[in-house]
Parts: structure tokens; sequence; C-alpha cells
């Protein structure tokens, strides 16, 4: 049986403030006739960048949804510590193309937790969009359908509506894939001043530049986690060559 414990702060050790920002043991989850976590368990810590490490089908995105809310656990235990609900920003292929969206109608659904998609944005909505438009540099562009942007430039849009949800904890699903080294440059950049500003980010990725980055890093293979730590004490040639199997 799972036991949730959404939103429920973390109790501090002796009386010291909690560092945790997320806790979860023996975390399984999967689809029916599927599973694909096998009961995981570590602490995402508050303020920090950590990266979900490891090749296509080791459970990274599947761990992120489930730290998201989307996926269901099927044993174990989530806890979170003090803070506002996660923001999950997916891929980029998870968002269509040919949806007739602009940029900043795309960042304004990031309001929508708070207002619901069918209430008009309050200036205080519009002020927030704004914001985060301004800060990942994409104020520009807001008039343009997401088809004609750069992919680059598509994710910077999609990580602005996740900051347009004003979660303290933003959850990424492969933010530099796809994008020339510039880019995924940019977009590291932009997530290493987000934790500066208070923001705790976790990002699923088999980007290891990106990961190297990172304060932390979960190293998954099919579905256990087989590293947890800094990026220099998990990412060795060893551990990456137990997980990457050569074709």
């Amino acid at each position: 049986m799972t036991t949730m414990f959404n939103n429920k702060s973390l109790p501090p050790p002796d009386g010291a403030p909690a560092k945790e920002r997320v806790r979860f043991r023996d975390l399984s989850a999967g689809y029916p006739g599927r599973p694909v976590l096998r009961q995981l368990s570590a602490d995402i810590t508050a303020l920090s960048m950590t990266a979900l490490v490891g090749p296509n089908g080791s459970g990274k995105s599947t761990l992120l949804g489930v730290l998201a809310g989307v996926i269901t656990a099927t044993s174990g235990r989530l806890q979170y510590g003090r803070g506002t609900p996660p923001a999950f920003v997916p891929q980029r292929g998870a968002v269509g193309d040919t949806l007739p969206l602009t940029a900043r109608q795309t960042v304004e659904m990031g309001r929508w937790g708070e207002r619901g998609p069918w209430r008009r944005l309050t200036r205080r909505d519009r002020a927030v969009v704004d914001s985060a438009m301004e800060r990942l540099g994409v104020a520009d562009l807001g008039a343009l359908q997401l088809g004609e942007l750069s992919g680059g430039q598509r994710q910077r849009v999609l990580i602005a509506q996740g900051l347009a949800q004003r979660s303290d904890l933003l959850l990424l699903d492969e933010p530099t894939t796809g994008l020339d080294p510039g880019a995924r440059r940019r977009i590291t950049a932009l997530l290493t001043g987000l934790v500066a500003d208070g923001t705790t980010v976790v990002q699923a990725t088999h980007d290891l530049e990106a990961a190297r980055s990172a304060d932390a890093c979960l190293l998954l293979g099919d579905g256990r986690l087989v590293g947890q730590g800094p990026p220099a004490q998990v990412l060795t040639p060893e551990a990456l060559s137990r997980i990457w199997q050569p074709a």
C-alpha cells in the first residue's frame, strides 16, 4: 500500500531546520503489467539542483512524474518539505507544435493552477507572466506561435511557464535534450540562477554535461537507484559503463 505525504512538512532533525525538500523511501511505480521503479530511497536537498541521470528506459521520467504528482506510486513513501506544490515542465516533445498557442499563452497556462483555465487573468497574474518571460529572455517572443520557435526558445518558454506557477520546487523532464551546445549551456546557466534565487530544481537528463553541473545526482539503471551523491562521485566511468551498455 502506498503512503503519500503530499505537502506535509519533514521533521527537522534535533530541532534544526529540515534540509530535505523531498524524501522518498522504498518507492516503486510503473504501469499495468510493467513495473518501472523498484524500491528507490533518496533525499533531495532544498535550494539545490539535483539531476536524475540514466539511459532511456531507466525510470528517470517516471520518477519525475511521481514527484510531480502526475504518476501514482504503487508502494513506498513520498514526503515533501515545507513549500509550495511542485511545478512540472514536461519534455518539449510533449507539447505539440501544431497547437494554436502563442508563447505568451503558453506561459499564461502556468497560472491555471491558481486561476483555473476559464477565468480571466488578474493584474497580478499578468505581472507574474511578464516577470517569468523577462527572466527567461522570451518577452519579445510572446506573439509568436510555438511552432515558430527554435528548440532553445521553446524550452525557455516552457520553463517560464513553470516559473509562472510560482513554485519553489521546479521539476523538468529533459530540459536540454535536442538543443545545440550553446542552448544547452544557456538553459543550464538559467537553472543555476534559479537555484541561487531560492528554487529547488530537479531535472531528469541523460546530458552528462548538464548533470555534472548539478549539486547532486541520482543515477538510475533499470528502475533501480545505483548511485547518489555529488556528480564527481556518482558519474564515474565505471558506474556509467554499468548502466550504459554498448549496443
